[in-house]
């Protein structure tokens, strides 16, 4: 009988602390100083190549936000004298891929096609620095701008690091912590606790 007890006042504690979350997480702007606390700032220099890395493409190869907000990044980084070549990443999706759909997209804003390189074989974060790697480090171009989510530069950094790269971070925005809506507000802490639980598991790999 007092387990009984027991179980029931932890549950009914369990349900109140998960309700709490949910109103602080949907209600207030939690989510704004955890956005700041895991967005990386941007590093100054010039590197010998520009790397952005994957996010999404349709079967028809459009790019969605996050994908066209890294891919214009990119090509502002190029214009700037920042490196002299920019290596577009991202899979296929159906006939399509990213990294082709981001190169088409930086030609027409005036990057030369000889300074645009592909790669659509990356699945992962690691497995497009090995990729990139391939390509890159052949060349000479070892110092790198890598181009990602500013709350994905922790982990990237540490994978292109890995593959022989010098990295400066030039992260762009990621969601919208700070919107007022509730709905909003719940899918930006998601993804904001899903970049601390991917951290967490990395480090539990032994991988930093």
């Amino acid at each position: 009988m007092r387990m009984a007890r027991a179980w029931d006042h932890l549950s009914t504690a369990a349900g109140v602390a998960g309700l709490a979350a949910f109103a602080v997480a949907a209600f207030t702007p939690v989510a704004a100083p955890l956005d700041r606390w895991l967005s990386s700032a941007p590093d100054a220099g010039q590197a010998d190549a520009v790397v952005v890395l994957g996010s999404d493409v349709d079967p028809n190869g459009r790019l969605p936000e996050d994908s066209l907000r890294r891919a214009t990044e990119a090509v502002a980084l190029y214009r700037q004298g920042r490196a002299p070549l920019v290596l577009m990443l991202g899979s296929r999706n159906g006939v399509a891929s990213e990294a082709e759909s981001r190169a088409r997209l930086a030609e027409g804003l005036g990057v030369p096609a000889s300074a645009v390189l592909t790669e659509p074989r990356g699945l992962t974060t690691a497995v497009e620095a090995q990729r990139s790697a391939e390509l890159l480090l052949p060349r000479g171009a070892r110092r790198i701008l890598l181009v990602t989510g500013a709350h994905r530069v922790w982990r990237a950094r540490r994978h292109f690091e890995r593959a022989g790269f010098e990295v400066l971070a030039a992260p762009v925005p990621e969601g919208a912590p700070t919107s007022n809506t509730p709905g909003e507000r719940l899918s930006a802490i998601g993804g904001l606790l899903q970049e601390l639980a991917a951290r967490a598991l990395y480090r539990l790999r032994g991988q930093v």
